[in-house]
């Protein structure tokens, strides 16, 4: 007998269901029988738990080792850990956390924060100093109101030089810092008098970074552009607002005659689905809502379960019908990637091929073909949760050959290595200015371009926490194990 008690669909979900647009499938609860209680020394029916959930829901399941043969006492980390298929090369996504409703707000782009995220390099040929380059400061965040913007140079917190033994606990342990910026000057990065003093506080991050329109009229281009960090619908206020302010973008770039455009994915690791249709439906070439987006597969249990409840054609997701779809006037999107461009991001990407040119330029993504959604005990005994793997998708034509450690390869390879990063919307900043070449638009003749340094960054993408974002793609709303 299947227990499918795992995929509560019926989210308990902060903020309402965020998509009507998806099929419910609900999955009728099962008794745990695991103990109600645990203590910090005794992880057992946490463990116990977390076996229960992998067993029924993992998409890997057949592979989990025997119960039996488990140190049930160990920690819920290391426990997990012995769950997880081949953590190195095919499942390096599904996690366990102690505090679930810290993770489900980062999902959700809620977290304490700067509101920094930056590349960090090298600046001495010793190779001790180092600086920490601002590839993004989040809308609305402590940093933003502070002053800071993309294109800064960290050089020091607190006083002290960042090198390559303090930078860790100078850039993540503290929650109030004084930072000193640097320039560059004659090919090297020297400190500058200016100082930003910043406090961490809860943000919550619009995804909607930055938009503009390109007007080319001597060469019948009009570009848009849009850098979007995460695929989030909403807020606690509104479950619809980014998408919404998607929406209202794509209405412009509709006015305005777009008919080529620039989607700046290289800072976006990912989020949820929903939004990603949400995007992608607004983008697409000749597509309607009778089209398919992408196809999901789970493991065996559940797509014999979602095929018996509902047809067939259960696990193929079509396209939303949006209004501001911008499909009919664009023979081809350009999306920048990065090394942290992955999941929803790339269920984009793989879903628009089908139908469009898609044309990426960056570096290879991260290559997160798989979905998975947070699962929390609904008895509330704990606050352990787990990110599980659900399954993977593919797109219309059942491609889905991006899931390896190499990601999907550009069309055109170019690394994000000129610093001062330019402006969002400069046309002379590295990744556009390769795209804008590529659509045949001539580089600016600026009357004075502003200097700039090549460096090899040695870490890139990090947030405040010195931590990537998390490869996401999200089944919507966070499970609870009466049972993305």
């Amino acid at each position: 007998m299947l227990n499918y008690k795992k995929l509560n669909l019926l989210f308990a979900f902060a903020f309402a269901v965020l998509v009507a647009g998806c099929k419910d499938k609900d999955v009728q609860p099962d008794v745990l029988t695991a103990a109600d209680s645990t203590s910090v020394t005794d992880y057992r029916a946490v463990n116990a738990w977390l076996y229960e959930v992998m067993d029924d829901a993992y998409f890997w399941y057949k592979n989990l080792p025997a119960e039996s043969s488990l140190d049930a006492s160990q920690t819920p980390y290391d426990y997990f850990e012995k769950l997880v298929y081949e953590r190195q090369t095919v499942d390096r996504f599904s996690a366990v956390t102690d505090d679930i409703d810290a993770l489900q707000n980062e999902f959700n782009g809620v977290s304490r924060i700067f509101g920094i995220s930056y590349s960090l390099s090298y600046i001495d040929d010793g190779n001790s100093n180092i600086a920490a380059f601002l590839n993004y400061v989040v809308k609305g965040s402590p940093a933003a109101a502070a002053g800071l913007k993309r294109g800064d140079i960290i050089l020091k917190v607190n006083g002290t030089q960042l090198t390559q033994a303090n930078y860790v606990s100078l850039l993540s342990s503290n929650e109030t810092v004084n930072v000193t910026l640097g320039a560059l000057q004659d090919s090297k990065i020297v400190a500058t008098n200016t100082t930003y003093s910043i406090t961490k506080a809860e943000v919550t991050e619009d995804p909607v970074a930055f938009s503009t329109v390109i007007s080319k009229p001597a060469l019948g281009k009009t570009v848009g552009y849009l850098v979007y960090t995460q695929f989030v619908p909403g807020n606690a206020a509104d479950a619809s607002q980014y998408d919404n302010e998607l929406r209202q973008i794509f209405a412009d770039f509709k006015a305005k005659g777009v008919n080529e455009l620039v989607l700046d994915l290289r800072l976006n690791s990912g989020g949820y689905i929903s939004s990603a249709n949400t995007l992608a439906s607004l983008i697409g070439k000749n597509i309607t809502a009778s089209k398919i987006f992408y196809k999901e597969q789970w493991n065996d249990k559940y797509i014999a379960y979602w095929q018996k409840a509902n047809g067939a054609n259960a696990l193929n997701y079509n396209f939303q019908a949006e209004t501001n779809n911008i499909g009919s006037n664009l023979n081809r999107v350009f999306v920048l990637t990065s090394n942290g461009t992955a999941s929803a991001s790339e269920l984009v990407i793989n879903g628009l091929k089908p139908y469009m040119n898609v044309v990426t330029i960056g570096e290879n993504t991260a290559g997160k073909n798989l979905f998975g959604s947070l699962i929390s005990d609904d008895k509330e005994r704990w606050k352990w949760g787990a990110y599980v793997m659900l399954g993977q998708t593919a797109n219309a034509n059942n491609e889905s050959d991006y899931g390896t450690v190499d990601g999907m390869t550009p069309d055109y390879v170019v690394e994000d290595s000129k610093v001062p990063y330019s402006a969002f919307g400069d046309e002379n900043e590295t990744l556009l200015r390769k795209a804008l070449e590529v659509m045949g638009v001539p580089v600016v003749a600026a009357g004075r371009v502003a200097t700039a340094k090549t460096v090899e960054p040695f870490r890139k993408l990090l947030r405040d926490d010195l931590q990537p974002r998390k490869n996401l793609m999200i089944k919507d709303g966070i499970l609870k194990t009466t049972n993305q």
